[in-house]
């Protein structure tokens, strides 16, 4: 918990306000207390977003929903006020962590509290389902552990069923990996034939926990239940199998591969030993919603007694203390004085914009380095003129956040980014008269999804954090983006390279490099478009993860597309150790040309068999194989291999002073990645600078994808700064010439537009730059 700010009200609704549980881009959660000393966790809106008459309409929907279910398993609502200058809602305040925090921190739980926690958590949908509503959003990170059991929360996306939804036509809403078949396919019924969730059966054929009658026949949804509702009872399935096996049962990775995965594939349920679990979860991941039970069928369908008491609700004891460390930790209250509003204080003043700034600011040309003596000037300086490159105290403040590998399997070029980031900032705040001042914040996730949602969550809190750069990998930006959504943060990746991310609602996270699709169009033209290739033999290591399966499968659909050339693709399980048969193959098929796709340990074992069997054609691989291992493991065999690769490299001309100031500064020539980062941060920088200077004049300009220009404020508060989204409205309107390539996004998932990528050869046994990879001639 956060302490309160001096601008945050004393009391709302009622209750003498304790602390910040939490803000995002909507609005934001504070602890309060009422007079008679109930604690409660209380909602409240934005002021930006309590003039949106829609958004006020969802607003009281949820409180509506929430007001009618009755259980207490469920949070239940202690007072709303949807009609309020600023709307409110309060709930009673439960101080555990969640489901999901629980089971990423200690693992799988035991199969006994599995179950338990299913039975509470299905009397909670029961009483859903019994008012009318279904949840649709039920997932580990909604349900909180306390000492007396679990509690279902959020209601922000239940509806009625015979609600008319609010929402863009064809959006899926909930969360992928925790959706039922039925709304991942859009509404569609599954195909006929997909599996179900019991593999080759349909159905289980014994009772699911000992006390159900084999003989029942379907347990489908009960008269009374209200449509939807199986789709509430397979998401509880999927939680329950989260936390049997410390993961989603459908897997993870790209959204699309996920909500294709729900739809076709029967569900992992490896390590679920216990033969009454492993059945209950088959009934409620059946693919067809009338084999599942319904919420009170499920309940009587668990043996499990519930136990009595404050006992954890038949937690395991290091869980149980977890939550009595959560609880004793935010409920460590602070003092209960008033805390005054301070209202009608003048804000920090703000410094003027002079037209020398506006004019260095205007253009991409002048904030990316190389592009002008300006850049020059500044960049070879000791010191800046103004301070030090993280902003010294003095003035207006903004921070950039980086989000980075810094310690784990990708550090390098996690660090090579944060070098990139600073110099950005060492080189906007050299300006000789900055319009404010910038500082850096370096949050390391060690590579791990888990600990980027942390990170991800401190940066959303943070409100001096006004966009962030990274994270690094694919994973890791995937388990980011709900945090930096819901606070409407700017995020620009430039190494996260799957083709595509679970669309967000605040359109804020972007894509700022080629995937790892777009990356296969130059692939593509670099192998066929020469007299010499008419086939391309496409190998396509699972070594390499989806990072290989994405470009493999990229490069096989667009050759025909993109040339008159044919393929002859093969594909390897991840471990494949011999390569000789699939490579024969290849090369008897008549295969001119060769693209491997997979880690550095099979790119070496396929250069050096193509060498023992002589092959002299072209041969290339992904960027994820360029480096030290692949030249060792292969030797000889490496000479002549190419790669096509998202970040360009210090012997560019483009990059020349850029590489110049990495040396001063940090003493070596920049590595991959550093460029693109500091380009990205540069544009920041840039967009930053005009957002704010609409808020300073109270104006603001037309972003891309709005009806209205009127409808977009620099400043929706009112009170003259600029706002996160605002910013990344700037960002997806803008064009920005870099280093490493032109920036610009499209309106549709924030991706980035074109094909700018950058060709490298092994010559001499080094991994040499050749200069821009090549495009298509339209």
């Amino acid at each position: 918990m956060d302490e309160l700010r001096p601008t945050d009200p004393a009391r709302i609704g009622g209750h003498r306000l304790l602390g910040r549980l939490g803000a995002g881009g909507m609005g934001v959660v504070y602890l309060g207390r009422t007079d008679a000393g109930a604690l409660a966790a209380i909602k409240v809106i934005l002021p930006e977003h309590a003039g949106d008459e829609d958004f006020r309409a969802r607003f009281r929907r949820e409180a509506e929903a929430a007001r009618r279910v009755d259980s207490p398993w469920a949070v239940s609502v202690t007072g709303a006020d949807t009609e309020a200058e600023r709307p409110w809602l309060a709930t009673e305040f439960v101080p555990g962590p969640t489901l999901y925090e629980v089971v990423a921190r200690r693992g799988p739980l035991p199969a006994r509290s599995v179950k338990v926690l299913g039975r509470l958590l299905a009397r909670a949908l029961a009483a859903v389902h019994a008012a009318g509503l279904v949840h649709r959003d039920v997932k580990p990170g909604n349900v909180l552990l306390t000492a007396g059991g679990p509690r279902l929360i959020d209601f922000g996306i239940a509806r009625a069923a015979d609600a008319t939804a609010l929402t863009a036509t064809g959006l899926i809403v909930g969360t992928p990996g925790f959706l039922p078949p039925e709304q991942a396919s859009g509404g569609a019924e599954p195909p006929a034939g997909a599996a179900r969730s019991g593999g080759a059966a349909s159905r289980p054929t014994g009772p699911a926990s000992g006390t159900g009658d084999a003989a029942e026949g379907p347990a489908g949804p009960a008269p009374d239940a209200p449509p939807g509702a199986a789709g509430d009872v397979f998401s509880l399935g999927c939680l329950l199998a989260y936390a049997a096996t410390g993961r989603p049962p459908f897997g993870g990775g790209a959204v699309d591969a996920v909500l294709y995965r729900t739809v076709h594939d029967a569900p992992d349920l490896d390590g679920v030993h216990d033969a009454p679990l492993r059945g209950l979860l088959e009934r409620c991941l059946a693919k067809d919603p009338g084999d599942r039970p319904t919420a009170a069928r499920l309940d009587t369908l668990i043996s499990e007694d519930v136990p009595a008491g404050p006992t954890g609700g038949g937690l395991p004891d290091d869980v149980v203390r977890m939550i009595a460390d959560r609880s004793a930790a935010l409920l460590a209250l602070p003092g209960i004085d008033a805390t005054v509003a301070v209202t009608d204080e003048p804000a920090v003043p703000r410094p003027a914009f002079s037209r020398r700034t506006l004019l260095l600011l205007a253009g991409g040309g002048a904030l990316a380095l190389g592009a002008g003596a300006l850049a020059a000037v500044r960049l070879a300086r000791d010191e800046p003129s103004t301070g030090g490159g993280d902003g010294a105290p003095g003035g207006s403040r903004w921070i950039i956040g980086l989000h980075a590998d810094l310690t784990g399997p990708r550090s390098a070029a996690g660090r090579a980014q944060e070098r990139g980031v600073r110099l950005a900032v060492d080189r906007f705040n050299a300006l000789g008269d900055p319009p404010f001042r910038l500082a850096v914040k370096v949050l390391d996730d060690q590579g791990d999804p888990v600990r980027s949602a942390r990170v991800a969550e401190e940066f959303a809190r943070d409100p001096e954090v006004i966009a962030v750069i990274g994270p690094t990998g694919d994973e890791a930006a995937g388990a980011a983006l709900p945090a930096y959504d819901e606070a409407a943060l700017p995020v620009l990746t430039v190494s996260a390279l799957q083709i595509s991310f679970p669309k967000r609602a605040n359109a804020s996270f972007f894509q700022a490099a080629p995937s790892y699709a777009a990356l296969a169009v130059p692939v593509v033209h670099r192998l066929l478009l020469r007299p010499d290739v008419e086939r391309l033999g496409i190998l396509v290591d699972r070594a390499g993860g989806q990072a290989a399966h994405q470009a493999g499968y990229a490069t096989n659909l667009l050759t025909p597309q993109l040339t008159t050339g044919t393929t002859h693709p093969r594909v390897v399980p991840a471990g494949t150790t011999v390569f000789d048969p699939v490579l024969t193959d290849l090369l008897a098929n008549r295969s001119d040309a060769l693209f491997y796709a997979g880690d550095a340990a099979g790119a070496s074992r396929a250069a050096r068999i193509l060498a023992e069997l002589s092959f002299a054609g072209p041969r290339m691989a992904q960027h994820t194989v360029m480096g030290p291992e692949f030249l060792e493991q292969a030797g000889a065999a490496a000479e002549g291999w190419e790669f096509v690769a998202p970040f360009t490299d210090a012997a560019a001309p483009a990059a020349a002073t850029f590489a110049a100031a990495h040396r001063k500064r940090f003493g070596a020539a920049p590595a991959a990645w550093s460029a693109e980062a500091y380009d990205v941060a540069g544009l920041v920088a840039r967009e930053l600078a005009s957002v704010a200077e609409a808020a300073a004049k109270g104006t603001a300009g037309p972003a891309k994808g709005t009806a209205s220009p009127a409808k977009v404020s620099a400043t929706p508060s009112g009170d003259g700064l600029p706002t996160r989204s605002a910013l990344s409205a700037a960002i997806a309107a803008t064009r920005y010439e870099g280093i490493s390539r032109t920036y610009a996004f499209d309106e549709e998932r924030q991706q980035l537009v074109g094909q700018d990528a950058h060709l490298y050869r092994v010559k001499d046994g080094r991994i040499r730059y050749l200069g821009p990879a090549p495009k298509p001639k339209d």
